[in-house]
């Protein structure tokens, strides 16, 4: 099991915050394929993914970072400087 975190924008186009899957992808490329897969929601969220940043175990990583171990990992739109 592996929680899915979801941040901004994100958040709000898939409808939720935060959920725990049963996965078998072996990355984060992977699992996006995955949840583009479940619904329509989660294609509009992961449409672009140059938009977007992902964390694994709360360390900032790519998209082709492996799963194996993880326990959580976090979708967000890129910070802005202020």
């Amino acid at each position: 099991m592996i929680d899915v975190l979801y941040f901004a924008w994100v958040r709000e186009r898939i409808g939720l915050p935060k959920e725990r899957l049963e996965t078998s992808a072996a990355t984060v490329a992977a699992l996006v394929e995955e949840l583009k897969a479940r619904e329509e929601r989660y294609e509009a969220a992961f449409a672009d993914l140059s938009a977007l940043r992902v964390a694994v175990d709360q360390e900032l990583t790519d998209f082709d970072a492996s799963l194996d171990g993880a326990r959580e990992v976090a979708f967000f739109p890129p910070m802005t400087g202020g």
